[in-house]
């Protein structure tokens, strides 16, 4: 388990899914969980905003959907300085705005943009998961796309990521690192300053997207109890060492990629 304070720039810092009924993704969610909810809609009449919780510490968002229209998949938010000139540095560097006109949640700046392949993502200046790295938090995003050499040009001149790439059971990830970062777990088998990974698509013409991981204790009942509050098993759970994986959505079909550490592996 992690606990942090802050993040620097170019790290990414936040995870929420945007909804057109929050209340009941932000239940569905909190009750597979174990978190507790607290509600950000402001005094008058508007959006909702719901941030989960594992002892009082933030861990992840759900609010309302904008009316543009923004698919419920988890969005993954990386900390900036200033919100509006990397907007610009994206767009100079063949990205997409997407929305900059997020409502407010606890002062935050927020917005969100696409990158050259069309994988979305968010920036803001203040939100932050301040427990991860254990059961029912958040614990890495991964980039899936058709063309990791734009992808890593792209997220270099944004945020200042540089990569390497190692084997995964036959299959080359790129790990992104942010010079200067120190995060993760002591006992984790790669660098302190990665940030991300990055997958290849098999289908170049796939949609590029961030997915989103949380840990869990066990995901085989994690699974089970997803159908069982009415969401569904988008992938059943198997073993990839040292982890048994699943992958999870909720009734809006906003997934969610849950790992189990299984220590005998």
């Amino acid at each position: 388990m992690s606990q942090r304070t802050d993040y620097p720039a170019g790290a990414p810092c936040w995870v929420e899914t945007l909804q057109p009924d929050p209340k009941a993704a932000a239940t569905f969610w909190a009750e597979l969980f174990g978190w507790e909810l607290a509600e950000r809609t402001g005094p008058e009449p508007g959006p909702s905003y719901y941030i989960g919780r594992l002892e009082d510490s933030e861990v992840a968002g759900v609010g309302t959907a904008p009316a543009a229209g923004v698919s419920p998949d988890w969005k993954t938010y990386m900390r900036v300085d200033d919100v509006d000139a990397t907007i610009a540095v994206a767009v100079q560097a063949g990205g997409l705005l997407i929305d900059d006109e997020l409502p407010s949640v606890e002062g935050d700046r927020r917005a969100l943009l696409a990158d050259p392949a069309g994988a979305v993502f968010g920036i803001n200046q203040r939100l932050a998961a301040l427990r991860v790295n254990e059961p029912g938090a958040w614990s890495m995003s991964m980039l899936n796309t058709g063309d990791v050499r734009a992808a890593t040009d792209f997220y270099r001149a944004l945020f200042g990521w540089t990569t390497s790439t190692f084997d995964a059971g036959g299959v080359d990830m790129t790990m992104w690192h942010l010079p200067g970062y120190f995060g993760g777990e002591p006992s984790q088998p790669v660098p302190r300053d990665v940030v991300a990974v990055m997958a290849l698509l098999p289908d170049a013409e796939a949609p590029a997207r961030w997915d989103v991981n949380f840990w869990v204790h066990d995901a085989d009942d994690i699974a089970a109890r997803a159908e069982a509050l009415g969401g569904s098993v988008v992938t059943p759970p198997s073993d990839q060492p040292p982890f048994r994986e699943a992958v999870i959505a909720d009734a809006n079909g906003a997934p969610i990629a849950v790992s189990q550490l299984v220590l005998d592996a």
